[in-house]
This record gives C-alpha cells, structure tokens and sequence, in this order.
C-alpha cells in the first residue's frame, strides 16, 4: 500500500509552511475572507487542485489505455461550499471541465476513457463531495 507524508509548521497568526514528501514546500493560510494571507496556497485550494489534477492525470492514463492520440487535454476545476446552520460548511460539488481534443476516435470512446478516469482517481474516490463531469469533446 502506497502512503504520502505531509508537514505543517505554524508560522504565526493564520499562516503555515508545509513540506510534502515529493520535495515542494510552501505557505499556506486560511483563505483571506477568513483572516487568511492572500497569493498563497490554502486548504480550499488544495482540495479542489487534488480533484483537478488528479483526474487530469487519470484522464491522460485512459487516453494512452485506449490508444487515443491526445490532441491537447485542460481543465477546470470549481467547488462549491455549502454553508449550513451551525457554522459548518463542507464542498457539497466538485465539478470539472474537461476540454479534450482526441485524434480519430468516436465521443463516444472519448467519454468511457472519460468515465473511466473518474473511476480510478484516488482523490475523487476518496471525497464525500458529488463530482461532475462536463466535458468539452473535440474530435479531430
């Protein structure tokens, strides 16, 4: 079973640094409308980057496993907080925007890769969130 480490370091008011396992460290902060640093990376922002470049990644593994010849792949990503009564909040929706142009193959094909790569990304898996997909098809 595979693991990954990550650190956090209190830096002083609502900033952190954090190093992970692959060499890349940084600040962090709570967003700034809650009292956080501007230009750099939050929790928010990580969350949502998870799902998008973990799907991302996942979309480039279907394309090679049905020998689509990939074109150009970009993503968009936006998650939606939803605010409840007691102060809690959670990402309800995660949904991203896949634009996809593919060489010679069918939507069709296109969206089971598509499927597929949702299916077998680690993140996605793992979060309560719904995930959406709406894709961008470019056939050429």
């Amino acid at each position: 079973m595979a693991t990954y480490k990550n650190k956090v370091e209190w830096r002083g008011g609502h900033l952190g640094y954090t190093w992970l396992q692959n060499g890349v460290e940084m600040e962090f902060s709570a967003p700034p409308d809650l009292f956080g640093k501007a230009g750099v990376l939050t929790p928010e922002d990580a969350f949502v980057a998870a799902s998008n470049t973990c799907y991302f990644m996942m979309v480039v593994w279907a394309c090679e496993r049905f020998k689509m010849e990939l074109i150009s792949l970009a993503m968009e990503a936006v998650g939606e907080v939803e605010e409840h009564l007691d102060r809690t909040s959670w990402f309800k929706r995660v949904t991203l925007y896949p634009k996809i142009v593919v060489k010679a193959k069918s939507k069709e094909m296109v969206q089971r890769a598509l499927d597929l790569a949702l299916k077998y990304s680690t993140i996605n898996q793992s979060f309560k969130s719904e995930i959406v997909i709406q894709p961008d098809i470019v056939l050429q």
